[in-house]
């Protein structure tokens, strides 16, 4: 069995999580800075490889109406990158928010060190993926 990684792709950096392989724990990994592009998707395949991944969930943004904008198309046009993989996408709507809570109440402070906060968005994507 293989491992599911997920990615919380903002602008500037990529979180990063991974399952367990029976497929039922999110667990943070890392977070990788986006630029340059092509030295994150280095990264994220070496991850990948590493722990044995076929399938990366890929979080969307979704506006609240449903719609897609344009930090959506960026997350979509990332992924096409990744093309040795199965790409699931998930909406990560609120996430961000979600896990800037999360770190609260585990009395992690996180306003110096917003990497947690992609981490931890990937690992809140990871979990909704996992759950269906």
């Amino acid at each position: 069995m293989n491992k599911i990684m997920a990615l919380d792709i903002g602008t500037k950096r990529i979180g990063v999580a991974l399952s367990d392989f029976l497929h039922i724990t999110a667990n943070a990994h890392s977070c990788v800075l986006r630029e340059p592009e092509n030295e994150a998707i280095s990264k994220i395949i070496e991850i990948a490889k590493e722990n044995k991944v076929e399938t990366i969930v890929i979080g969307v943004p979704v506006n609240m109406d449903g719609s897609y904008g344009f930090q959506s198309e960026d997350c979509k046009t990332f992924a096409g990158k990744l093309k040795d993989f199965d790409i699931v996408f998930e909406d990560e709507r609120l996430t961000s928010e979600q896990a800037e809570e999360n770190l609260r109440k585990r009395k992690i402070d996180f306003r110096k060190n917003k990497e947690l906060v992609d981490i931890e968005s990937a690992c809140i994507i990871l979990e909704q993926y996992l759950r269906k």
